[in-house]
């Protein structure tokens, strides 16, 4: 819990809400303290290495910002220095257990991209592809969160590109060997949001990924999901993007040189729906590697399981598809104008708007996203206000469904949380005044 007796945001429950929290402290500009990171932990006490890595990340991308953590690596202090922005690349460690995909780091770094010195041209190499199940994929953050930051107004200012999000070589788990490069325009301050309509589903976009296995189980991929979503509306694409390492360094058809892929392979799927009122959510899938067997080792030797047999306890292609598509219609039927997974982000950015109301619908509010309503109050001094609001459902835009399954349709309402709160007035100083 934070102790709110003094200036320094103190935390006494370890890595909790780790990138957050320090996110938190380099914009609040108070120092934090984080104490009883994973004491009990006889193999592996204190900070992990992915997370030391993000702090060399950190280090990396400020000016004066002082990190001190103790000999056992159970406690950490830092004191915020100032946003530079530039180019940056950084190498995210791979291979080991535990090892995080380069969108965990590129996650942490969103909401301070924007108030750098200069625009940030961030480079990101290791795991891009196969952790969905734990981090999102660099599609998913360009899908979800950077209309987002259009909305917020970065990267509406003409005299600059608007921030992007590009995969340059595939790296699925656990060896990586991947590359995303990350572009983010700086901002004076950022502007008030009001989305609370939500629309009519009218278009499902995604892109089935592959990485050294065969192309057509990505097509499999595509075609299943493109099953389920047809009962939604017609307007469905899915496009087959398959990787393998003999196509590193051709030229593709635009001109562009063809990244390849890691050396590990690698299945996954994310889908898009675009509603009326330019509303986008998404849902992204990666191929479990066991699921006939609850004991990974099953009794066999390392180097047997390293064996062909193994193929046998892969996901289908065909339950990938259905699986990633049922949890899209999961997120639409939630009924929120951004993913769960968003949630945060869309709130961290609401707190830093101007002295204005902003009001945002979301569905039903994730554990993560209450705790971090909590770190915002205290950081920030925010209060949001919450009101559950049912709506009814009115399903996709497609004038051929079924009168009777419309109007079962509109007797059924999802319930909501409209949330709305008066922003701080945060105004990047590093940016120049026009």
């Amino acid at each position: 819990m934070a102790n709110t007796k003094s200036r320094t945001l103190k935390y006494t429950d370890g890595a909790t809400q780790f990138r957050l929290r320090i996110a938190t402290s380099l914009l609040s500009h108070r120092p934090l303290l984080i104490t009883n990171i994973r004491p009990d932990d006889l193999d592996a006490p204190g900070l992990h290495e992915h997370e030391a890595s993000f702090l060399r990340l950190i280090d990396r991308m400020t000016n004066g910002t002082k990190i001190e953590i103790n000999a056992t690596g159970t406690q950490l202090r830092l004191k915020p220095g100032v946003l530079l922005g530039g180019a940056v690349e950084h190498d995210c460690p791979v291979g080991s257990d535990g090892c995080r995909s380069v969108s965990w780091y590129l996650e942490g770094i969103l909401p301070l991209a924007p108030f750098g010195k200069e625009s940030l041209e961030l480079t990101l190499n290791g795991i891009t592809d196969g952790t969905s199940d734990v981090d999102p994929s660099a599609d998913y953050l360009s899908a979800s969160i950077l209309p987002l930051y259009i909305k917020f107004g970065v990267g509406t200012d003409d005299a600059l590109p608007p921030p992007s999000i590009r995969v340059a070589k595939r790296g699925a788990a656990p060896l990586g060997c991947g590359r995303v490069h990350f572009y983010c325009p700086i901002v004076k301050e950022l502007n008030p949001i009001e989305l609370t309509e939500f629309g009519k589903v009218k278009r499902v976009r995604g892109n089935a990924i592959s990485c050294r296995i065969p192309p057509s189980s990505a097509a499999r991929v595509a075609h299943s999901a493109k099953g389920v979503m047809h009962r939604l509306l017609p307007d469905v694409w899915i496009h087959t993007d398959a990787h393998s390492s003999s196509n590193t360094g051709k030229r593709n058809k635009d001109g562009s040189v063809g990244g390849g892929c890691g050396p590990s392979p690698g299945l996954s799927v994310i889908l898009t729906a675009t509603t009326t009122e330019g509303i986008c959510l998404s849902a992204e899938c990666s191929m479990n590697h066991n699921t006939e067997s609850s004991n990974p080792n099953n009794g066999l030797t390392q180097q047997q399981q390293q064996q062909p047999i193994e193929r046998k306890k892969m996901e289908l292609p065909e339950d990938l598809g259905k699986r990633c598509a049922t949890m899209l219609l999961h997120e639409i039927f939630c009924g929120g104008c951004i993913d769960t997974s968003a949630q945060t982000f869309a709130l961290l950015m609401m707190c830093l708007t101007p002295e204005d109301v902003s009001r945002i619908r979301l569905g039903p509010l994730s554990s993560y996203t209450i705790v971090s309503l909590r770190l915002f109050k205290e950081a920030f001094g925010v209060e949001f206000k919450l009101k559950v609001d049912d709506v009814p459902l009115l399903g996709g835009d497609n004038d051929d469904s079924d009168s009777e399954e419309e109007d079962e349709m509109a007797g059924m309402k999802s319930s909501t949380v409209l949330c709305s709160c008066l922003g701080i007035g945060y105004r990047n100083m590093a940016r120049a005044s026009t």
